[in-house]
């Protein structure tokens, strides 16, 4: 059962974190090979209302990767110049199963009418040939950053329940020893 604070927690963060995915016109993924090797990559996507879509080449490392392993990690980020400090930039991170859509499929159908609405005609076009492969992205959990501190697990059904994640960093920042050294002196 949701608390009230759980809950005006999750009623804040939820349309925060939705329109930080439709900000990004690109994700970051890890994917590995059939001897698990990694590869880290990025690709264009669009969200619809059952997970991720991306259409990538087999000509691309990630993807004959995503066709060998359905495990994928993925990385949405703030972009650098965007961020009030590198060290800190949002992100929304998601451990994700990749399926391969079949062509001439309802599926595929809705997956590459998303794509071309977002990312426009070169979708279309890219469909067509045949290294090209559709992909839906299903995540299973998450993680959102919006800053130090500021970090939110997000699990359930569709990322849904959020939970604050209060263990932070362990350590004392120089800054703050170096305040405490002077106070001592």
């Amino acid at each position: 059962m949701t608390t009230e604070k759980e809950q005006r927690l999750r009623d804040k963060l939820l349309p925060e974190i939705e329109a930080f995915k439709h900000e990004r016109n690109s994700l970051q993924l890890a994917t590995q090979d059939a001897t698990g090797t990694p590869n880290a990559s990025y690709a264009p996507f669009a969200v619809a209302d059952d997970g991720f879509y991306i259409l990538v080449s087999e000509l691309a490392r990630h993807g004959t990767n995503l066709k060998v392993s359905n495990k994928v990690s993925v990385m949405l980020v703030e972009d650098e110049a965007d961020a009030k400090s590198v060290f800190a930039r949002k992100r929304l991170t998601f451990d994700a199963t990749a399926q391969l859509i079949q062509r001439n499929t309802d599926a595929f159908d809705k997956g590459i009418d998303v794509l071309a609405q977002r990312l426009g005609s070169i979708i279309d076009n890219l469909a067509t040939l045949e290294d090209f492969n559709l992909f839906k992205l299903s995540p299973h959990h998450g993680l959102y950053v919006k800053g130090f501190g500021q970090a939110f697990s997000l699990s359930g059904n569709e990322l849904l329940d959020v939970d604050w994640k209060r263990d932070g960093h362990h350590g004392t920042p120089k800054a703050e020893l170096a305040t405490s050294n002077e106070s001592v002196s």
